[in-house]
């Protein structure tokens, strides 16, 4: 594109959207280490929101985030950096690129309306970038992408543009061209030539940024001759994206077409989501005001890019499910907005970062607040009204006082104490909700015990706060085991909320092996006499029953027969042995878990007319039915799991290796789209306890699965007798 006037935004002040049109959202995607969040602060200074030390007036710095960051030197959460440009207000939202952070690079997805690849010349595009192009690119979401670290030594420009149109344009090849080439200076010591300037395709100008300015010139013969077979394929490539077939018939007719012609071509076609131009980014040198391509990445995003205005109408329900219109980007719709991320502060209190999809938000204004669908995730649906406090701006850990926030635009919200991450705000007399956006499952176990009696004191809380903020987690109370679990979506999640519980909300807690939820159940009949038999002055304690155990089908619970005959035992203690065989198969038989899936039938007994009690008959049930295990063989039961796992073509082999070994059945295979497998198996779940971790290995990063309970079945005995000595040991 070509060179065009701009306005910097001030640095220090608060941006606040007075339309639509005057707010662009853009989110930051790419693997860690790709360089995004180097970019956006490349953007901030050139946009004039920082100064060259990277800070404003106030001394925020863009990096200034969450203390964790700092700690494991990557972005963790997901941050937003507004900017100013030629007018419009740009909102850059900075995702981790780690998967752990899933959740957070969704939230960034939603809250925009299109999106920028960052993609490392050095390093490549990993599977995971590969595979959330494709799910931008199911939703239409508007892309362009970004080349960064042009100066590492085996940087690559032109290799790194044709890998990306191989990967990203592999369905359309004309829709992922450069909008640039690249122009070196003098190679240096090791042979590596730097990317000094830019030269527009379109424009056929030159933006030289090696004097640590921005200086446009005319190009040099030889710089004009390199960009002859580039500008055909581009040109070519925006009039067929744009499907303006009048143009095409023009320009293969041989007719010259302008350049505003084809920059109002190329920014439909990129609006539109057809279109996806291949850029270039590297940060300011020292001295300099300006990253090399910074301005061009910054005139692309404000007249190529959608204003929220063109985002698809916003389907909406009443909170109890009724349907409603959808709403369209209008500041004098009804309010509707959404909770795209909850942070807690420790001077303001809990900080709400919502979209505004409809409507306007203004400071100290009464809204509902709806949150429903995540009570999987330990997240209870509810309806309050609460007046929210101050709106702001954020700029790192500053927050800069706003008037409003008008529909399209993003903005923090004070004080909402009960809105969650997805929650929808409203207006009180007119409540709403939007659906919440798809997160991935956390599927890998966290089960933790407070360090001390003052932290368990404060864990309840602490838990709801953390889950609260991160829809990607479940809290569990697992029944069986007792334990409180963290379901996470890998190892470096599980450090974050271990380590956000004890930095902001003060609670230690210890990680404790996971356990699963193992059952027990004969093998065979068996009967048990229990005899409980005491007398030690005054009323003594007389009960004696007599039974048989034998195994059902799975699924059958505990099934309690009377047969006694005669009175042997009397009536009114008969619940009182079937009370105690429940409790006993409660506690377990054999290894301490319950017992299941057996008929248990009272045939005979004895009772005393003055010692017999429901007590002792409650015993003495539990004392036959541990006499009958003892005489039984006792199978241990585990939990299969049924595991789908969606996998590249190339990795199914391994994958099914991998299931192989920890003792799963591969029921089938199917395809899932282009190049996709999915794999369905089942598995014990004691064997998937990490499976969340060891899948990236095996698949590179690419595989994902979904597991879902099938069964108890018994445990192989060699197996089960390693659990039964642990279980010894640990009494």
């Amino acid at each position: 594109m070509g060179a065009t006037s701009h306005q910097a935004g001030a640095a220090g002040r608060a941006l606040a959207a007075d339309r639509p049109s005057s707010v662009r959202n853009v989110v930051l995607v790419g693997h860690t280490g790709s360089g995004k969040t180097t970019l956006v602060e490349a953007l901030a200074l050139t946009a004039g929101a920082i100064n060259r030390a990277g800070r404003v007036e106030d001394g925020a710095t863009v990096s200034d985030h969450d203390e964790i960051e700092h700690r494991q030197q990557r972005s963790v959460q997901l941050s937003l950096v507004p900017v100013e440009w030629a007018g419009i207000k740009i909102n850059l939202l900075d995702t981790p690129g780690y998967a752990d952070f899933v959740g957070e690079l969704r939230a960034g997805l939603r809250a925009a309306d299109a999106a920028l690849f960052v993609v490392s010349s050095s390093d490549g595009i990993d599977g995971a970038t590969r595979m959330l192009w494709d799910e931008c690119e199911a939703v239409g979401m508007p892309r362009a992408i970004v080349v960064t670290h042009l100066e590492a030594a085996r940087a690559d420009y032109e290799q790194m543009t044709s890998v990306c149109g191989e990967i990203f344009g592999a369905e359309d090849p004309d829709a992922v061209i450069p909008l640039y080439l690249p122009l070196y200076g003098p190679p240096g010591p090791d042979g590596h030539a730097p990317v000094t300037g830019l030269v527009g395709l379109l424009s056929q100008r030159v933006y030289a940024y090696d004097s640590g300015e921005r200086v446009e010139r005319d190009p040099d013969p030889e710089e004009l001759a390199r960009i002859t077979e580039a500008r055909a394929r581009l040109i070519e490539g925006i009039i067929a994206e744009s499907e303006d077939e009048s143009l095409m018939d023009r320009y293969l007719g041989g007719e010259e077409i302008d350049v505003k012609t084809l920059v109002d071509d190329l920014e439909r076609a990129v609006a539109r989501g057809t279109f996806h131009p291949v850029l270039m980014a590297a940060p300011a040198a020292e001295g300099a005001r300006q990253g090399l391509g910074t301005v061009e990445l910054l005139e692309l995003i404000t007249g190529g890019f959608p204003t929220p205005a063109e985002r698809a109408p916003v389907a909406v329900t009443t909170p109890d499910g009724a349907e409603r219109p959808a709403v369209t980007c209008d500041p004098q719709g009804p309010l509707v907005a959404e909770v795209v991320k909850t942070a807690s502060d420790p001077y303001v209190g809990r900080i709400s970062l919502v979209r505004v999809f409809s409507g306007t938000l203004r400071p100290e204004q009464t809204v509902h607040v709806s949150g429903h669908g995540l009570a999987d995730r330990g997240h209870e649906d509810h309806d309050v009204d609460e007046r929210i406090g101050s709106l702001t701006s954020p700029f790192g850990k500053q927050q800069r006082t706003l008037t409003h926030a008008i529909a399209g635009d993003l903005a923090c919200v004070a004080k909402l104490g009960r809105a969650e991450t997805g929650d929808t705000l409203s207006a009180k007399d007119r409540p709403l909700l939007m659906q919440p956006w798809q997160m991935p499952d956390p599927l890998l176990p966290l089960a933790i015990e407070a360090h001390s009696k003052a932290d368990e004191d404060k864990l309840s809380q602490g838990l709801a706060r953390l889950v609260a903020e991160d829809p990607t987690m479940r809290l569990e109370q697992n029944p069986d085991t007792h334990q409180v679990v963290l379901w996470c979506l890998g190892e470096a999640h599980q450090d974050v909320a271990l380590e956000r519980l004890r930095t902001r909300y003060g609670v230690q807690v210890d990680p404790v092996p996971h356990k699963v939820s193992l059952r027990e159940t004969f093998g065979a009949k068996a009967a048990g006499r229990g005899r409980h038999v005491k007398q030690s002055g005054g009323h003594g304690q007389f009960a004696i029953c007599e039974i048989e155990v034998e195994p059902l089908p799975p699924g059958s619970g505990i099934e309690f027969v009377d047969k006694v005959v005669g009175g042997a035992v009397p009536r009114q203690f008969i619940p009182s042995v079937e009370k105690g065989v429940r409790a006993q198969a409660a506690r377990g038989v054999a290894a301490g878990y319950p017992l299941v899936d057996v008929r248990v039938t009272l045939v005979d007994g004895k009772a005393h007319s003055v010692d017999s009690s429901d007590a002792a008959f409650q015993t003495a049930g539990a004392l036959a039915l541990r006499e009958a295990a003892a005489e039984a063989r006792i199978h241990l039961l585990e939990p299969v799991a049924e595991l789908a796992v969606l996998v590249p073509d190339e990795y199914v082999g391994p994958v099914m290796s991998d299931l192989a070994g920890r003792r799963g059945r591969v029921v089938g295979t199917e395809q899932a789209g282009a190049g996709r497998t999915q794999v369905r198996a089942e598995i014990p779940e004691i064997e998937i306890g990490r499976y969340a971790v060891e899948l990236r290995s095996v698949s590179h990063g690419t595989g994902r699965f979904m597991r879902a309970y099938a069964r108890h079945e018994p445990m192989p005995p060699q197996i089960a007798d390693k659990v039964r000595e642990q279980a010894e040991k640990g009494s």
